[in-house]
């Protein structure tokens, strides 16, 4: 009898072992990751989730690999992401666009920025950068102003992502300005068309602008972070410009579906952490403009949360539509 309680419990306990969820065990990886990003090649979010991407996979010893799905605001990736079983094997970088700005400017969307997701690690915050093409009139950041003030809703303007127009707006707001939106799928592809002379102006993160910046293809004319860029020291601040106090950033960060367990999201955000805080990794942001910002699961939280609820004030004092 004892030997068949004893048979009986072992059983069960290979059975409970057997059910748990792949990523539970301490193998973790064995098999590829798969990390979603919702905007397109050459934006902040692409360049810094591609480097993370190989630090990953040189600590873990398994590929981790990039896969693009933009479009529609960041609903297509971030949906992606959110939907995927809560194994480890799909994660998630994410912008201030996917995580925060979709929150405040969209009543109802097909993934909840909070509850679908578990904050893993942030990566880096980027500078944006007010641009007119290399060939436009406008030499100043004042020009630009007095050109849309005289033309109200004529003068049209390049955005990247939702976020970009929210931030966007908030610089007419601040300006009393009325511009015309042309919305494109990624930071990108939305500087391009600024330097093609396609849109009058824009606002791009720096990493996207500095490369076209040098060459000679955009022309800067202001900086939305409180301080001036070491990369552009001679381009002043919007808050320098007329707008005192104006001070907006984008940044990235790692995110899992929920209910992704504990120990594996401990294990990425110390993995993430340790990466980033390399020599190597800090030369790398900060050769794309930016700078490292790491921050634990729980200071990811609190942060976007804080974040979801400034940028539901900017909307809100824009008065930006909410869709």
């Amino acid at each position: 009898m004892a030997s068949d309680v004893l048979r009986r419990r072992l059983m069960l306990a290979s059975l409970a072992l057997f059910a748990l969820p792949a990523a539970a065990q301490p193998d973790y990886p064995s098999r590829p990751v798969k990390i979603i990003v919702s905007l397109p090649p050459g934006s902040g979010a692409d360049s810094t989730a591609r480097f993370i991407a190989q630090k990953l996979g040189d600590r873990f010893h398994q590929p981790f690999v990039v896969e693009n799905r933009p479009g529609a605001n960041g609903f297509i990736g971030a949906r992606a992401a959110a939907e995927a079983a809560p194994d480890g094997y799909t994660l998630f970088v994410g912008s201030n666009s996917s995580m925060v700005t979709n929150a405040a400017l969209f009543r109802t969307l097909p993934y909840d920025p909070v509850k679908d997701f578990v904050p893993v690690e942030r990566l880096a915050r980027f500078a944006m950068v007010v641009v007119v093409p290399a060939s436009s009139p406008y030499k100043t950041l004042g020009n630009l102003v007095d050109a849309i003030r005289q033309s109200p809703g004529k003068l049209n303007y390049a955005s990247g992502s939702a976020g970009y127009q929210v931030y966007t707006e908030l610089f007419h707001e601040r300006f009393r300005l009325k511009g015309n939106a042309i919305s494109y799928k990624g930071t990108a592809p939305a500087m391009t068309d600024v330097a093609a002379g396609n849109v009058d102006y824009g606002i791009g993160e720096i990493s996207a602008v500095l490369p076209l910046i040098r060459a000679g293809r955009i022309r800067p004319l202001a900086v939305t972070d409180a301080q001036r860029l070491k990369d552009l020291p001679q381009v002043p601040t919007v808050a320098e410009s007329g707008a005192p106090g104006f001070d907006v950033t984008a940044w990235t960060g790692v995110f899992a579906p929920a209910r992704v367990p504990e120990t594996i999201v401990k294990a990425l955000s110390d993995a993430v952490r340790t990466a980033m805080q390399q020599p190597d990794s800090i030369r790398f942001v900060t050769g794309l403009g930016g700078t490292v910002y790491p921050g634990s699961p729980q200071e990811l939280r609190r942060f976007q949360l804080a974040e979801i609820a400034r940028t539901r004030e900017i909307v809100k004092s824009a008065a930006i539509p909410v869709e």
